[in-house]
């Protein structure tokens, strides 16, 4: 027997057929073998220039801050690029590099299982837990660890604690050290700190390699550039932090907006087991979120931007994201399904609200809910 396909009841998207999902994931097919059949010159020369990019805007920032720091313009804005420079290397040439988006080229410096990026987490724990656990079991709760880092609550099917009253808090936290807890991400700390279920001697031996990385990055950001500036030394430091900052605080905004929106869904572990691939395409359109915005921002994005697209067809080149979103928005609206797109602060401004109700318990949210209409009824009444 057909079993319908109902995600979330919140949903705003209309309700399918199991022959209506089928249907629907034939002609998403269709779109990615259509892009994945035209890769061509265009996309590698794309790619190149985006390395480029990277590569001199590295060389011209540290090169300002280590010869002309102390001129504040001039740290200002080689901090500023510096930063820059971190947030497209993370997000548009290591985070897309590492999906084998570009393996075709056949390109060993930008080959998936080659390629380990500028930040604190290892390239084969990042792949795990982002290309494999996100991308496979994306927003289902319980399952998907990106659903609040283990260290906030988004969903309403995640178990209330006490904790979570200091959500909005917890989450600026994160944003801060993004690159951090991105890094210790596959530790999954929260359970030696709230749940006791692992000892910090076993954290230990599985972060090996991430100390390692870490090791690293902390060598070349905050003592060998700081170092060979001499006199600028600590003028270097300082902006070497001030960029991992920025990076952290950009990354982190968009991957929030991509996925913590209020109309971005979450679901249950059920419905998984059998779930063919037509239904978990519908899964990525309606956990996702895209913003709006210049070609800059897609570019500053990682063009997840569109990441409806992204969770869609993690291994196309990102920069044909934009080619096939109208065709995905298309046929959003022929289904019936909520294409969930707005501006970046609009989206922003959203993840937010989403934070504060998740921070109380349901049953104090259904409570408040109630006296606010009482309330509000009243005063209705008597002011008209």
């Amino acid at each position: 027997m057909n079993k319908p396909v109902f995600f979330n009841e919140k949903s705003k998207s209309h309700y399918l057929s199991s022959e209506q999902v089928e249907e629907l994931g034939a002609k998403i097919e269709a779109i990615r073998r259509e892009v994945m059949d035209s890769l061509n010159e265009k996309d590698a020369q794309y790619i190149y220039k985006i390395r480029n990019f990277v590569r001199y805007s590295e060389i011209a920032s540290r090169g300002m801050l280590m010869f002309a720091g102390w001129v504040p313009p001039v740290w200002l804005l080689a901090t500023g690029l510096l930063g820059i420079s971190k947030i497209v290397e993370n997000m548009e040439l290591g985070h897309n590099v590492m999906h084998g988006q570009f393996d075709w080229l056949n390109d060993p410096s930008l080959n998936g299982a080659n390629y380990d990026w500028d930040t604190m987490a290892t390239g084969q724990d990042w792949k795990y837990t982002h290309n494999y656990v996100h991308h496979t079991y994306t927003n289902i709760v319980g399952m998907d660890h990106d659903v609040g880092y283990g260290l906030i609550r988004v969903s309403d099917s995640q178990k209330w604690e006490p904790r979570f009253l200091f959500n909005i808090p917890l989450a600026i936290q994160l944003m801060v050290f993004f690159e951090w807890y991105v890094g210790i991400q596959r530790l999954h700390l929260e359970d030696v700190i709230a749940y006791k279920t692992k000892t910090w001697a076993q954290v230990w031996e599985e972060a090996a390699d991430v100390r390692k990385k870490m090791k690293r990055q902390i060598l070349k950001d905050y003592v060998f550039f700081p170092l060979i500036a001499g006199p600028n030394a600590i003028l270097v430091f300082a902006g070497n932090t001030v960029a991992n900052v920025i990076r952290s605080l950009w990354a982190s905004a968009v991957i929030f907006n991509g996925h913590f929106t209020e109309d971005a869904e979450t679901f249950e572990m059920d419905n998984t087991e059998n779930e063919t691939r037509a239904e978990w395409y519908l899964r990525q359109i309606r956990g996702s979120s895209n913003f709006t915005g210049t070609q800059w921002l897609h570019i500053l994005s990682g063009n997840l931007s569109h990441q409806v697209e992204h969770h869609l067809f993690p291994d196309m080149p990102a920069n044909r994201y934009a080619e096939v979103a109208p065709k995905i928005k298309a046929l959003c609206a022929e289904y019936g399904i909520n294409y969930n797109e707005a501006s970046f602060m609009k989206q922003f401004g959203s993840v937010w609200v989403r934070l504060a109700k998740a921070s109380l318990p349901n049953d104090w949210k259904a409570e408040a809910k109630y006296y606010a209409t009482k309330a509000k009824t009243r005063l209705q009444a008597l002011f008209g």
